[in-house]
């Protein structure tokens, strides 16, 4: 399947759309394109599979993120490229083809949201709305060199965002600067004037540097350091076991709770429809849907609870004034097909996921900063905050990098 066309360079395309504002605000001006496994009145949504979208009606309403969009000012131009089902963190799709990385056209754009990501990236949008559960906004933009914010859980609605993993998915926005990042997350939180604590602390959680590349590891110290300068505050080191009490890896946060909750929820939400009806499934998503259908539900209850307790571990730390900073992707975007061989994939999926669960099972908002060049690629680096301190993160990271708000 061809990559791009003169149409669309950047391969990103689902379909064109021009879907004028509803209103005037804040995005006034701006263009955004949407992940397609999110609804737009009258065009089916694929969610990154051929049979999913023949086998579905055309939805009546737009999901209601988008209409959020289109009120405040911004204009709607296509909806773009999500991975099968959305579950995966590389992009590479056996369908729709890999969409253009902008800063590394040889190399993969991450998924789930690669379409979200080379659409902006690539220039056809100012911002694109995206989904997350375990990193498929904040890999895509780490990779590709943009701002990505994951939100606290369950502040952005996802009515009209097809089902996936309830408990630990959620609406994001990757942007190409921090204005239009803020902007449209702003909206989408429905954020008011409440007055937030300045930031007193910056915690380094270095479970995530030591599991990085090196290169990454040495970006990420030396930006941290610029930053500690431009605040005044020191960087605090913290281990993710001192976080939480116990004597356990960083690692725990995936294998021990987070995957446990995606897999559950998956098989509730898109597994019955796949045993219903057999639709074609691609190669890499039939290997990991193996992991799905011998997924013991009942034996897993445990890591549900251990998923609560980690969410109260995690939020307990991170006090009011305080953030928590880490490289938001351990490697730089890997090459076009490298990821071919179970080593290569267990190699990526396990440190990536390593990372990107921290936030997931704290539910905490996200941003992802485009502030590291490793071997001429992009890498993000990431800053935290508690559960639903998603507008003191907001502003805290736009002084800490000395963007405008």
């Amino acid at each position: 399947m061809p990559q791009s066309s003169p149409v669309d360079p950047s391969g990103s395309l689902v379909a064109r759309l021009d879907l004028p504002p509803l209103g005037t605000g804040p995005l006034d001006g701006t263009t955004f394109t949407v992940k397609d496994n999110i609804d737009i009145a009258g065009h089916r949504t694929s969610y990154g599979s051929p049979a999913w979208r023949d086998a579905h009606p055309a939805p009546t309403h737009n999901a209601l993120c988008v209409d959020q969009m289109l009120a405040a000012g911004a204009r709607c131009v296509g909806k773009v490229v999500a991975d099968e089902f959305t579950y995966s963190l590389d992009g590479e799709s056996p369908f729709f083809g890999t969409p253009r990385n902008a800063k590394a056209a040889d190399r993969i754009p991450g998924g789930s949201s690669s379409g979200s990501a080379a659409s902006v990236a690539n220039g056809l949008a100012d911002f694109s709305i995206g989904t997350d559960s375990g990193g498929s906004v904040r890999v895509p933009a780490s990779l590709c060199g943009l701002w990505g914010m994951r939100p606290s859980l369950h502040r952005i609605s996802e009515a009209g965002v097809l089902p996936f993993m309830p408990s630990v998915s959620t609406v994001g926005v990757l942007a190409d600067g921090f204005a239009h990042l803020e902007a449209a997350i702003r909206v989408a939180l429905r954020s008011g004037p409440t007055p937030q604590a300045p930031l007193q602390r910056i915690l380094v959680l270095s479970d995530a540097l030591e599991i990085a590349d090196q290169s990454v590891r040495s970006q990420t110290e030396a930006a941290l350091e610029d930053i500690a300068r431009r605040t005044g505050l020191p960087l605090e080191p913290i281990r993710f076991s001192q976080i939480v009490g116990e004597d356990v890896p960083l690692s725990d946060c995936n294998t021990q709770a987070l995957r446990i909750m995606q897999t559950a929820e998956f098989q509730s939400t898109v597994s019955n429809w796949i045993e219903a009806c057999t639709p074609e499934l691609g190669f890499p998503f039939s290997m990991a849907y193996g992991n799905v259908l011998a997924f013991d539900r009942i034996a897993a209850l445990d890591g549900l609870a251990r998923c609560e307790r980690l969410f109260e571990s995690i939020n307990a730390c991170l006090s009011p004034g305080t953030v928590i900073c880490f490289p938001t992707t351990p490697v730089i975007a890997p090459l076009k097909g490298s990821l071919n061989t179970m080593d290569a994939v267990v190699d990526y999926y396990d440190r990536t996921m390593t990372i990107t669960a921290f936030s997931g099972v704290g539910r905490l908002p996200e941003v992802s900063v485009p502030l590291l060049t490793v071997d001429g690629c992009p890498v993000g680096l990431s800053f935290a905050a508690a559960h639903y301190q998603d507008e003191f993160l907001l502003r805290t990271v736009s002084e800490m990098t000395g963007q405008r708000s």
